[in-house]
C-alpha cells in the first residue's frame, strides 16, 4: 500500500507505533478498522487538517506498527491510544473511530473522559450482535492456516483483482470489495493475520459480536457524540444507527445514502462536512469527578420512549433504512 502522507514513529513500552500527523488547531484522533491502517483515512486527511491538527495511528498489530504477541483487547488498545497522546504532548482529543476503531473510541472515552471531547463513530462495531460472517469466519480455529493458503502470491493475486472489478460494478452488494482487496493483501503477512485473530476473539465469537456499549452508554451523557453510517453497510448493518439513537438519544446520527461500511472513502466530502458541522456545533466535554461519581451511582436510565420511525422518502422512492430515527439521511451532495 502507499500513502501521500509521511509516516512518523515513536517507542513506546518497547513496541514501535506509526503514526501520521497533520495540521494545526483542535485535535482529531482516527481510528482504523480491523485489517486496515491509516490510510482508510487518506481521503480525509488533508480537508480535515486544513483546520484540525489530525493524529492518524496504525494500531498495533497493524500497518507500519509493531505487531507483537500483545494485549489486542478495547482495554489495551485505549491504553495505547493514551500513551501515544501523552508522548505526543497532547491532553484531549476528538476521538473518530470506524468499525473495530470506533469500539476503541468508545473503550477511550470510557477509560478517559478527561482527555476525550467528543466521539464520532463511523460503522462502529460494539452496537448490535450482527457482524458479516466473513468477520466471524476469523475466530474459526483453522483461520491462521486457511488464510494462509488463500493469500500465496497467484491465489491473491486472481482473487484480489477479482475483488476490485466486482467492486467496479458499483452494484450496493459489492460496494466495499475494493476496501476488503486491501485487508485481504494484508492479510499475506503471518503478523498480521495472527494479531488480526486476536483482535476479532476479543469482540466477536461465531454468534456475532459480544462487546456492547449499552450497558455503559449513560456515561456518556455529557459527551457530544455523532453517528455516520451508510446506508448500504453489509459488513456492520445500517440498523445499528438506531440503537445508538436508542442508547445515545443525545447523538448526531447520519445516514449516508449510496455508502456502504467506508462512507468516508465513499463520500470524502460529506464526511469531511458532517465532522466540521459537529465540531462547530457542539461544545466539548468537560469531565469532572464529582459529574462521573453521580453518574455512575445513578446508574442507567430506563429509555422511557421508543425511537420515531423516520419515513421520509429518499431517492428510489423508499424510506431509506428501516426504523432509522431520529436521523438524517444524507445524499452525497449534502441534499
Amino acid at each position: 500500500m502507499s500513502s501521500n502522507h509521511e509516516i512518523q514513529y515513536v517507542t513506546i513500552n518497547g513496541h514501535r507505533r506509526a503514526y501520521v500527523r497533520a495540521g494545526q488547531g483542535p485535535v482529531l484522533l482516527l481510528l482504523h478498522g480491523i485489517g486496515c491502517d491509516h490510510q482508510t483515512w487518506d481521503t480525509v486527511i488533508d480537508e480535515l487538517a486544513l483546520d484540525h491538527t489530525v493524529i492518524v495511528p496504525d494500531l498495533l498489530g497493524h500497518g507500519a506498527s509493531d505487531k507483537p504477541r500483545a494485549d489486542y483487547s478495547l482495554g489495551g488498545y485505549a491504553n495505547g491510544m493514551r500513551d501515544l497522546l501523552s508522548v505526543l504532548r497532547i491532553d484531549r482529543v476528538t476521538v473518530v473511530g470506524h468499525s473495530f476503531g470506533g469500539g476503541v473510541a468508545m473503550q477511550f472515552a470510557y477509560q478517559f473522559p478527561e482527555r476525550t471531547e467528543r466521539i464520532v463513530l463511523v460503522s462502529s462495531g460494539g452496537l448490535g450482535r450482527e457482524v458479516s460472517p466473513a468477520i466471524r469466519a476469523i475466530t474459526a480455529p483453522g483461520f491462521h492456516y486457511v488464510m494462509g493458503a488463500l493469500t500465496m502470491p497467484v491465489v491473491r493475486h486472481v482473487n484480489t483483482t477479482a475483488l476490485r472489478a466486482l467492486s467496479a460494478t458499483g452494484l450496493p452488494q459489492t460496494r466495499d470489495l475494493a476496501e476488503v482487496a486491501r485487508v485481504y493483501e494484508y492479510l499475506a503477512d503471518p503478523r498480521a493475520r495472527a494479531a488480526t485473530r486476536h483482535v476479532v476473539r476479543a469482540v466477536v465469537d461465531f454468534r456475532g459480536q459480544v462487546v456492547t456499549m449499552s450497558d455503559r452508554a449513560y456515561l456518556t451523557s455529557g459527551l457530544p457524540m455523532c453517528v455516520v453510517w451508510g446506508s448500504q453497510d453489509h459488513v456492520i448493518p445500517a440498523r445499528h444507527a438506531q440503537r445508538a439513537a436508542e442508547l445515545a438519544p443525545w447523538a448526531q446520527v447520519e445516514v449516508i445514502e449510496q455508502s456502504g461500511h467506508f462512507p468516508h472513502r465513499d463520500h470524502p466530502g460529506r464526511f469531511v462536512a458532517i465532522v466540521r458541522d459537529f465540531m462547530r456545533t457542539t461544545v466539548p466535554n468537560r469531565h469532572t469527578k464529582a459529574q462521573w461519581r453521580r453518574m455512575l451511582a445513578s446508574g442507567a436510565p430506563a429509555i422511557s420512549a421508543p425511537v420515531k420511525h423516520d419515513t421520509r422518502p429518499t431517492v428510489g422512492g423508499g424510506t431509506g433504512v428501516e426504523g432509522l430515527a431520529p436521523v438524517r439521511e444524507l445524499h452525497p451532495t449534502g441534499a
